[in-house]
């Protein structure tokens, strides 16, 4: 029986992945769709051809027999939309970053414990093959304990967080709205809108949490963080150098390189140069395969993967509720350490 999907927000990212890739997927049918916004109801209705449409999500939750929800809301909202979903009995993909607080993501979590339901954060480098193979490797000590990280992120979003239109979004249906991504009192900014996943990857890989960060960031002309230099202390002694550049030119796509550095050698991974080696202080190093073209983006994985556990299918869920709130943690204290000028303690 194919898994009864509900979709909280349809702005630019769900309507062009999260619908259409459920849609095309036989295992799953979009039954109904929440927005507070009527008229972009109904042009996403026709142009679907979904019948349920709600400006109340609550009431959607509240009449439709939904296997899972997905949470495409602005970044602020998403608290306050999960965990109602959750204690419907829905299981919920949340949108990245998962919360913009810590006290939300843990509470998004202890909602999704209390149901039994999953919360998936749809991270998509953190569903694909090379991933699963470079958290094996790290598991099984292929570099040691992990004691240093580099992660530089870098994406060609500079109109975006500038308040522009966004170039590449000319034809789409709805395009991503500045109050999202460009307001520094909404939660705007490269760290909530993209090093959120370049943290979700390093939380899966290695497993690390943090205790405590620091940030210098430069601004763009609205004022949300263009440029952004962090640091971290990890829970094991670890350290984490974190960068993060937004104006990328367009041609040149997604920047996503990190290295671990262990007590056995160093795991180095490169989206751009489709690279995953590893290299052991004894020379027994390996290099794993990327296909080209797999280290690009794919947005459509995760919402593959959460269909199959609407469905009640044994899937792994790579990018759960407890990643997204350790990486909303980290940058909850990313951005306290922006303002303050200085070292934050993570989860405080």
């Amino acid at each position: 029986m194919a898994a009864r999907i509900g979709v909280i927000g349809t702005g630019w990212w769900a309507t062009t992945t999260h619908i259409p890739v459920a849609l095309a997927n036989p295992k799953a049918e979009v039954v109904a769709v929440a927005d507070l916004d009527s008229a972009r109801l109904d042009t996403v209705c026709g142009k679907f051809g979904i019948q349920a449409r709600y400006t109340d999500f609550r009431r959607m939750l509240a009449e439709q027999d939904l296997d899972g929800v997905v949470v495409a809301t602005p970044h602020t909202e998403h608290a306050k939309v999960a965990i109602p979903s959750l204690e419907a009995g829905c299981h919920a993909m949340v949108e990245k970053p998962m919360a913009t607080s810590g006290a939300d993501a843990r509470a998004i979590v202890d909602a999704a414990a209390a149901a039994g339901k999953q919360v998936m954060v749809p991270c998509g480098w953190n569903f694909s093959y090379f991933t699963r193979n470079a958290a094996d490797l790290v598991a099984g000590g292929a570099i040691g304990e992990v004691r240093h990280v580099v992660c530089v992120m870098a994406a060609a979003l500079g109109d975006l967080f500038a308040g522009e239109p966004m170039l590449e979004t000319a034809d789409h249906l709805f395009r991503p709205p500045p109050s999202t991504w460009a307001d520094p009192e909404k939660a705007g900014g490269f760290g909530w809108g993209q090093m959120s996943h370049s943290l979700a990857w390093v939380v899966r890989v290695t497993g690390l949490r943090a205790d405590s960060a620091f940030c210098l960031a430069a601004k763009s002309p609205t004022g949300v963080d263009y440029f952004d230099a962090a640091a971290a202390r990890m829970a094991n002694g670890a350290t984490l150098s974190l960068s993060g550049a937004s104006t990328v030119p367009k041609h040149c796509g997604y920047q996503l390189d990190i290295r671990l550095y262990g007590s056995e050698g160093m795991l180095l991974f490169d989206v751009e140069r489709e690279r995953l080696e590893v290299r052991r202080n004894d020379g027994a190093d390996q290099v794993v395969p990327i296909a080209p073209g797999d280290g690009a983006y794919d947005g459509t994985l995760p919402m593959g993967r959460f269909i199959e556990i609407c469905a009640g299918e044994s899937a792994a869920n790579e990018s759960d509720g407890e990643n997204g709130k350790i990486v909303v943690e980290i940058l909850e204290a990313i951005y306290r350490s922006m303002s303050s000028g200085r070292l934050e303690r993570v989860g405080a």
